[in-house]
């Protein structure tokens, strides 16, 4: 047997479950692999880090790439793979969990039981002449607002509808296949204000993007109900603290639960802080590193782009045996002078397709004989070319 043809370095632990899917006489996986050609990566911090030049696609085994350097991988013509709606379950179950836990007041219940000392005599009375204290509220016919409405804010919709809430949704960018697999009982909100305004509870179900940091400010708290619950599980910085903790004061708001700990926020009464638990589950980490695997797997293997966050969506089915890759700026007459330099070559295509997203665009070309290094070299110097990869099949 020769040589493994990829090799994976991983940079924390993923599931054995996806590394499985990885054929061992392929492919060298593991934590101390040198000179990757992909590296996986849940949580680590990788802007310090210096990729090395070989990398030519990073899988995040998880949703959110705020840890990975994505525009410097776009220079290199590297996709940046993530796993978006894999661990969606695992947070929708936090979510509703933080419903139940801020509208029954359960955590400062728990505090009142620890604290009491006593007999069973002594804690019935005390439990008695204390419980009042944390009355709280049932779920049904309470407004829930939640703002993102992709897969994760679909499925905590329907969970809330079944619990008898009335949903409020809102999300300027929802896709086709969110906006089908939203319950119909959902009411559709016009903006954020629309939802802060009605809503009891507040769930943010967005990633953080320039546009989306502190979307939840002093401003808009203000324009929520008195004694609204606010949840965040999707992403620190979402939310601004600081004017959260200022609207509890003020009786503004009558809980916060967040998924991501602050020095600020830890012991307040009335927040509940989680130590980012939104895809802890064993089910949740298997999915991810399932869907990643396959993802960078197919990329390596045959040129594919699936749930790239920097690439467009570009698979195209092999019919011929040699194919080539190219990752390029979003400029005009690329595919001309791809095809031309093929073309010059004496090759033929036998299929080919391209795709962009914003400046970047995606070509894979199938052509029914071997492809010289040199033309490959060619393209390779075709002004905004970024990256070239010659995928011929196994075997060839």
């Amino acid at each position: 047997m020769g040589d493994p043809a990829y090799r994976v370095l991983t940079l924390n632990a993923i599931s054995s479950v996806g590394l499985k899917r990885f054929p061992a006489g392929r492919y060298v996986v593991g934590s101390h692999v040198e000179g990757p050609d992909a590296i996986l990566v849940r949580s680590h911090d990788m802007h310090a880090m210096e990729i090395p030049g070989n990398v030519k696609a990073i899988g995040r085994a998880g949703a959110g790439v705020n840890n990975i350097p994505v525009e410097k991988m776009s220079k290199r013509g590297a996709p940046v793979f993530n796993a978006p709606g894999a661990n969606a379950n695992a947070v929708k179950e936090l979510v509703i969990a933080g419903l139940l836990i801020a509208s029954r007041n359960l955590v400062p219940a728990l505090r009142f039981v620890h604290g009491l000392k006593g007999d069973d005599t002594a804690l019935h009375k005390l439990v008695e002449d204390g419980k009042k204290q944390f009355a709280g509220s049932e779920l049904p016919r309470h407004t829930l607002g939640v703002i993102g409405l992709g897969k994760i804010g679909s499925l905590v919709a329907d969970a809330a509808i079944k619990l008898g809430m009335n949903v409020l949704g809102y999300d300027p960018e929802i896709t086709v296949d969110a906006a089908w697999s939203l319950p119909s009982q959902v009411k559709k909100a016009h903006s954020i204000e629309e939802v802060l305004k009605a809503s009891d509870f507040v769930s943010v179900h967005v990633p953080l993007l320039k546009d989306t940091r502190h979307m939840i400010n002093a401003g808009r708290i203000k324009l929520m109900k008195s004694g609204a619950i606010l949840l965040n599980i999707a992403r620190e910085g979402i939310v601004d603290d600081a004017a959260v903790l200022d609207a509890l004061e003020t009786r503004r708001l009558r809980c916060y639960v967040s998924d991501f700990p602050a020095q600020k926020l830890i012991g307040h009464p009335q927040v509940i802080v989680l130590p980012h638990l939104g895809a802890s589950t064993r089910e949740a980490e298997d999915n991810c590193a399932v869907m990643v695997v396959d993802q960078v797997r197919d990329f390596l293997e045959h040129g594919n782009i699936l749930n790239a966050v920097n690439f467009p969506d570009v698979s195209m089915a092999r019919e011929a045996r040699f194919r080539v890759g190219i990752a390029n700026a979003n400029v005009p007459n690329m595919v001309g002078q791809i095809s031309t330099a093929m073309a010059k070559a004496g090759l033929n295509i036998h299929n080919m397709i391209n795709k962009s997203k914003g400046e970047m665009a995606y070509t894979l070309v199938d052509v029914d004989s071997k492809v010289p290094a040199k033309v490959v070299e060619q393209i390779g110097r075709i002004g905004g070319v970024l990256s070239v990869r010659y995928l011929p099949a196994e075997g060839q």
